[in-house]
This record gives structure tokens, C-alpha cells and sequence, in this order.
């Protein structure tokens, strides 16, 4: 398997597709796509339930039709994904998405096979919690949209996005949901990464940062097999994680860092937990006397909490 999947599709409105079976796992998969001005784009989940996410670009509409029926839906998007939380869609399996964006946008549509079919549903970005996690140059913050707790209109699929300031590490301590000890779920694990350039704001591929996956002794024991990888990143690389240790995720000085994270697994309930690499577990005791960093939140549903990006919002007529 190869975890790191480089962009390549300059050029092509589907941005990223990774499916399950090219993967070599059993559930999570992602589109990204850009949509063209005007012009519609449809989209099959098949046996999969998904979000649509708008990444950039503004008052995108969704047509959505399931064995229940049709509606429509629209998406106020945001300018990209360093400017504001979205709202989003999610839609159920055997369903055909009709996307359409006058100004042309791009949107992520992370999904997960699932059994059940369930009709499509809007989620506000106004709704969506916005968490700061760590502290000092391990503070970044977590866009909570598609979590249980927070969206249980899911039968399987666990999304939610982050944000890391320039020069600060992310997913820290290391962490594993896998089928080693003591891990109490197994998720498989989408990092799609997006990287600002030097107006902070503006996807590039200029910016770059990095990504370590590792296994310890007790994925030998379970029977997982060895990984050992730290590659470097930039806009639209992903990064599959089928078991062991992931993190940090670092930003380069300069160049603030956004990956969506897809997972979901083979549990009958939605579970979002993890288990810290014992070695570096104890850099968490520190946190409560260490300050935050003052950079985030970075974003809510109103825009950029610096106005570097004129806010708020306009919501569209639904």
C-alpha cells in the first residue's frame, strides 16, 4: 500500500479520487472535485454515504434524489477553506447528486460504505462546534462538523477539518485507532491536506508541511504490518492511514496547514476515539499550564476571527 498520494491531477475537474478499493481497505474513500461555472456535475454514492463539503466557492446547489424522492439544497461555501467554517450536505447511499456552482467551486466529498439509506440532510455552518485542542506550538483547531455527538445523521462515515497555524504541529502526541492493544475502535483514515500560501488564506503549492505514520511493537503483535513513514506534503496530497501511529502533522513557518480527516470502520456505532503513543503521552500533562496560541480559532461560520478575510458571510435564500 502507498500512503502518500502526491496530487497529480492538474488540469482535471476531479481533483482527487480515492476509492476503498484503491486504497486496499474496506470503507472510507474521497472525491474532490471542481466544478465548472455554470455547468452541472453529478455525483453517484453507490453503496456509500457522504458529505458534500464545499471547499471554495460560493452558493453551490445540490439536487438531490433518493428512493424517498428529490430536494433541493443550497450551500453558501466559503472562499476557501482558511476563511470560514461551511455549511455542508449529507446525503445516503443510492443516491444521485446533481452539483452546480455559477462562479465554479471545489468541493470535497468524503464518504463511507454503510447498510442503511438514509435522506439527505443540511447541516448549518453556524451548527458546526469549533474546538481549540493543545496548547503553545501544538495549538490547532478542530472544525467539529461531522462527528457523533455532533452529527449523528451518519451511519458509519466520522469527518471533521483542522487547522494548524504556520510553524505548528498538529494530531500531537501520535495517536492510533486500530486493532492493536489497548485500542478500543478500528477506523481506517482519510488525511487530505490543504496548504496556504504567503497571504495565509490562498491554497498554493508553494507551502508545504509533513506527515509521520509509524507502528510500535504491539502492531507486530497484532499482526499489522510495519510502517515507517514521514513524508512531505502540499495542497491536495493525501495521506492513508490503515493502522498505527499518526502524527504529528507539522506546518512549515510561513504556510498554514488544513487536512480534512474521513474515517469510519467496521463497529456498528459511530466511535471517535484514540489511543496516545505511550512514549509521548505525557506532553499532554503540560497543556493546562501552557498558553494557547493566539492564532486560533482561526475560523468560524461568521469568517476569519482576524478579518484578514472580509466577513461576515452572506447567507444565501434556501
Amino acid at each position: 500500500m502507498t500512503l502518500h498520494r502526491p496530487w497529480t491531477a492538474a488540469g482535471s475537474p476531479t481533483l482527487v479520487d480515492i476509492t476503498p478499493e484503491d486504497a486496499g481497505w474496506s470503507w472510507t474513500g474521497l472525491r474532490v472535485l471542481a466544478l465548472a461555472p455554470g455547468a452541472p456535475t453529478t455525483v453517484r454514492t453507490g453503496e456509500s454515504e457522504a458529505f458534500v463539503l464545499p471547499l471554495a466557492g460560493r452558493a453551490m446547489t445540490a439536487e438531490v434524489s433518493w428512493e424517498g424522492g428529490s430536494e433541493r439544497f443550497v450551500l453558501d461555501g466559503r472562499p476557501s477553506v482558511f476563511a470560514a467554517v461551511t455549511d455542508f450536505l449529507y446525503v445516503g447511499r443510492d443516491s444521485v447528486v446533481e452539483l452546480r456552482s455559477d462562479d465554479g467551486a471545489e468541493v470535497a466529498v468524503p464518504a463511507s460504505r454503510c447498510a442503511g439509506r438514509r435522506p439527505p440532510a443540511y447541516g448549518a455552518a453556524e451548527d458546526v462546534p469549533v474546538e481549540v485542542r493543545g496548547a503553545g506550538n501544538a495549538t490547532r483547531q478542530v472544525t467539529n462538523f461531522g462527528i457523533p455527538g455532533v452529527w449523528d445523521h451518519a451511519e458509519k462515515l466520522i469527518c471533521c477539518e483542522l487547522i494548524t497555524p504556520d510553524g505548528n504541529w498538529s494530531s500531537y502526541p501520535p495517536h492510533k485507532h486500530d486493532a492493536s492493544e489497548p485500542c478500543p475502535v478500528v477506523n481506517e483514515e482519510i488525511y487530505y491536506y490543504r496548504i496556504a500560501g504567503p497571504d495565509q488564506v490562498t491554497p498554493s503549492r508553494d507551502g508545504f508541511g509533513y506527515h509521520r505514520t509509524y507502528t510500535g511493537p504491539e502492531h507486530r503483535a497484532a499482526g499489522l504490518d510495519p510502517l515507517d513513514e514521514l513524508v512531505e506534503v502540499r495542497d491536495h496530497d493525501v495521506v492513508l492511514v490503515p493502522h498505527g501511529y499518526h502524527g504529528p502533522c507539522i506546518a512549515a513557518p510561513g504556510y498554514p496547514m488544513y487536512y480534512l480527516n474521513v474515517m469510519a470502520g467496521p463497529a456498528d456505532d459511530r466511535v471517535l476515539a484514540f489511543c496516545d503513543d505511550p512514549g509521548h503521552a505525557w506532553v499532554r500533562d503540560g497543556w493546562a499550564d501552557t498558553p494557547l496560541d493566539p492564532r486560533c480559532p482561526v475560523t468560524s461560520a461568521a469568517g476569519r476571527c482576524d478579518g484578514l478575510v472580509d466577513g461576515p458571510r452572506e447567507r444565501q435564500t434556501r
